[in-house]
């Protein structure tokens, strides 16, 4: 008997990959870099460095994404097994060399997740008409980021060392992605082949003299079945290998949204050491940022209602822009909450929905291929934002304040064309036939 069908389980299992690889694959080294400098003596500049091998991992996956032909499902689950393969050995080596390379690759890894994730669950919730629930599946990042960090918390109090504690976490990941792997063992109809099937049905059903000829049948037009079988497959093949061109509007801006929103990310804790004195306290920022996250997504799900995706993008980064300001021109703990709040309510929110305007702009077709480009230029802006920031520190003496107003102007900036962006309904003739 074929199992039937749950609507539950898509958006819980996209939620399980996304917790797995951001927040365990990405994000899970903050808290534990902590108890790696108290256990293993790691300095500040070599964890700088590990962090900075993971954003350019990140920057390569989602390169090579554009150029792989894998599926969607193929680097989802490749990138999951990568993640817990990498936390296990992040716990299992003690070289500083070795854990330069599994930072790398769990950042190869993370993008294949957040790609993969993306393309296959919004194409089959979009297809079944659930697109609100795109909410619940980017939550998982928010989720992963919150039990990282609690679990780190826990760990400590335990007396867990920081190698115990890694091979902990890949435990996690090793259980997230068992509840993930429904994603890739079931195919319905929003995979690509089944995507392709309705659509020719349709055009067909439309012209009664093809639909009398499907009941008969018999050939329309009284032609012989294969003088209408060669322009058929010769339709079906052009309309197959044809691939939309990339939407270089979406991968601009959001190659602004990285370069601004990595600023933040990157200096915020520091001001936030400065300012609350209990390890305690500050630790508990994290879990925080990521409870804020996950409940962002779900609530700009509905706001999908009165607003079009660009300005729900929009709005966010100029949300995200008053956080990022407020701990440069008020130094207080208030600014740093109101900072947290407001970077840790929108970072999501635009993560999604630029991923849902990517499936609307290329289509189906295209998706991936947009994601990956889209993934890459923020990157590729994530990793240029520290490396201009440092350079003018050590050229003119650029201090905190400016990183922070640096990457308020380039979040304000970059939202104005956000605004301008065409709006995929506006522009079918890069969409497949019958795609919404």
């Amino acid at each position: 008997m074929a199992p039937r069908p749950s609507r539950i389980p898509l958006p819980l299992a996209g939620l399980l990959a996304l917790a797995v690889a951001m927040g365990i694959g990405r994000f899970a080294f903050t808290p534990v870099l902590p108890m790696m400098q108290a256990d293993l003596g790691l300095s500040l500049a070599q964890g700088s460095w590990l962090a900075s091998a993971n954003y350019l991992g990140y920057l390569l996956g989602a390169l090579l994404v554009t150029h792989l032909s894998w599926s969607p499902a193929t680097l989802l689950r490749l990138g999951l097994w990568m993640v817990v393969l990498m936390t296990a050995a992040m716990g299992l080596d003690s070289h500083w060399l070795g854990w330069l390379a599994w930072r790398l690759l769990a950042g190869v890894a993370s993008a294949w997740v957040l790609i993969g994730t993306s393309a296959l669950c919004i194409a089959r919730l979009n297809a079944t008409g659930r697109t609100e629930r795109s909410g619940v599946v980017f939550a998982g990042v928010g989720c992963g980021i919150a039990f990282a960090g609690l679990a780190c918390m826990g760990l400590t109090l335990a007396g867990t060392t920081a190698s115990q504690a890694w091979l902990w976490l890949a435990a996690a990941a090793l259980g997230g992605l068992l509840g993930a792997s429904m994603l890739w063992r079931t195919v319905d109809d929003a995979s690509p082949a089944a995507a392709a099937v309705p659509t020719s049905h349709v055009t067909t059903a439309a012209d009664p003299a093809t639909a009398h000829a499907a009941a008969s049948g018999e050939p329309p037009s009284g032609k012989p079945p294969a003088a209408q079988a060669a322009p058929a497959r010769q339709a079906g093949d052009a309309s197959a290998h044809a691939v939309p061109p990339l939407h270089w509007g979406l991968i601009l801006c959001y190659g602004v949204y990285g370069f601004g929103y990595i600023l933040p990310a990157t200096f915020l804790p520091a001001q936030a050491r400065m300012l609350v004195p209990d390890p305690w306290l500050f630790s508990l920022a994290w879990p925080v940022f990521g409870l804020a996250g996950a409940v962002s997504t779900v609530t700009a799900s509905r706001l999908a209602r009165r607003y079009t995706r660009p300005q729900i993008w929009a709005g966010a980064q100029v949300v995200m822009a008053v956080g990022v300001l407020a701990p440069a021109v008020w130094h207080a703990l208030p600014a740093i909450l109101l900072a947290a709040c407001c970077v840790g309510s929108t970072f999501m929110v635009i993560t999604m929905v630029g991923l849902q305007e990517a499936q609307a702009a290329v289509g189906q077709a295209g998706a991936k291929r947009q994601m990956a480009a889209m993934t890459a230029s923020f990157a590729l802006g994530q990793l240029i934002g520290p490396i201009f920031f440092s350079l003018t520190h050590a050229w003119f003496g650029a201090s905190l304040e400016f990183a922070l107003v640096l990457g308020t102007l380039g979040l304000l900036a970059g939202a104005v064309p956000i605004l301008r962006l065409r709006h995929p309904g506006r522009t079918p003739a890069v969409r497949p036939e019958g795609q919404r």
